[in-house]
């Protein structure tokens, strides 16, 4: 028992140390890949090319003062940065990094990382209410409703995944797919929406509406300073390496190699089994920074009409049309069929409308 207890403990401080340099270093990587795209150096004055910027910014928040506002409630202001930092960390406990590197493996895994996730944003709702200031609370109200919004089509775009692997389990579910292949080709119509709501979950561009800075001065945390600020600033991090680990686990195999269901393409597997895991889960970090990059800022109704009008109803018809599949075991060609023309309908009655200005006022019509 020692000695399991033992493993445990130092899987566990590997782990929490692995878990903050990568998301140290993945802000200097967004700050290169950013800074690149616009024809710009980045930061280079720390270190060659800037490698220790992470750690001049941490020593810097680190000796910052904290300012506690006289209106804020003070035990809550405080909690609040913990809960959203801690919540943000619990999830890696379960995520299987390796064929046999995994802190624990549970039966519910899946569900467990959905539930530390969501009650992830109670600190930013805290953090909006003990403020004391009207632009956080606003903030912290729309990072709730977005929250509710998204949780919705992206717990029902895993529901596919779940028919198809039998499990909860994370590992279980990665070792399904070396019998089935990647589920992102059994499961493409719930990947897309899958990403989508991800993105918006992690509250990222193109949907940070609760830190819009033209309208809310930094929303929620702009009251926040020191290292109350980077424990938010380091959940945010922590919150977009766990969709991009789920993405990577539930749709492009987790640490199996490129065609596992292939004899072919055996040659591969002398790559250590890590390194596929971690080259995944990079792609969609990267993503990540590439539509910060790129994409706008949605209206706020845009962002509600595209969770509710759009992602969900498509969530619901994938599940549909997958319980087909598996009920009756037509041809793969037929549900692929099946899944391009429902989205093809789906987005002509619909987004053509969501996504053009609103002429409501001055008794113009809609």
């Amino acid at each position: 028992m020692w000695e399991q207890l033992a493993g445990g403990l130092i899987k566990l401080v590997i782990l929490l140390a692995a878990v903050m340099l990568s998301v140290a270093y993945v802000t200097l990587l967004e700050r290169k890949v950013l800074a690149h795209m616009q024809i710009r150096l980045g930061p280079m004055r720390a270190g060659w090319h800037g490698l220790l910027q992470p750690l001049a910014d941490g020593l810097k928040l680190m000796t910052k003062e904290t300012i506690i506002p006289k209106q804020a409630e003070p035990v809550l202001y405080q909690a609040a940065p913990i809960v959203s930092f801690v919540f943000a960390l619990l999830p890696f406990a379960v995520v299987p990094f390796a064929r046999h590197w995994q802190i624990t493996d549970l039966n519910i895994g899946l569900l467990y990382v959905l539930g530390m996730g969501s009650l992830g944003f109670f600190g930013m709702v805290m953090a909006g209410w003990a403020s004391g200031n009207k632009y956080a609370l606003m903030g912290s109200l729309r990072a709730m409703a977005q929250m509710v919004s998204y949780e919705f089509p992206l717990i029902l775009s895993l529901l596919g995944v779940l028919l198809f692997s039998h499990s909860l389990s994370m590992r279980q579910i990665v070792e399904v797919q070396a019998k089935t292949g990647y589920f992102i080709l059994l499961q493409p119509m719930a990947f897309i929406i899958y990403l989508i709501s991800g993105v918006a979950e992690t509250v990222r561009t193109p949907f940070d509406m609760p830190e819009a800075e033209g309208e809310l001065v930094a929303g929620f945390h702009v009251e926040y300073s020191g290292m109350y600020f980077a424990l938010f600033f380091l959940a945010e991090y922590a919150n977009m390496f766990i969709v991009s680990i789920l993405a990577t686990v539930l749709f492009l195999g987790g640490w199996q190699r490129p065609f596992p269901t292939y004899s072919e393409w055996a040659f591969l597997d002398v790559v250590p089994t890590f390194v596929w895991f971690a080259g995944k889960v990079f792609f969609f970090m990267f993503l990540y920074i590439w539509l910060r990059a790129t994409l706008p800022r949605l209206r706020y109704d845009q962002l509600m009409d595209l969770s509710w009008k759009v992602l969900a109803p498509l969530g619901f018809f994938n599940v549909i049309i997958t319980a087909a599949y598996l009920i009756w075991e037509y041809p793969l060609w037929i549900f692929y069929i099946l899944n391009f023309l429902i989205v093809a309908l789906w987005l002509k009655l619909i987004t053509l409308k969501i996504f053009q200005p609103e002429l409501a006022f001055n008794g113009l019509p809609n």
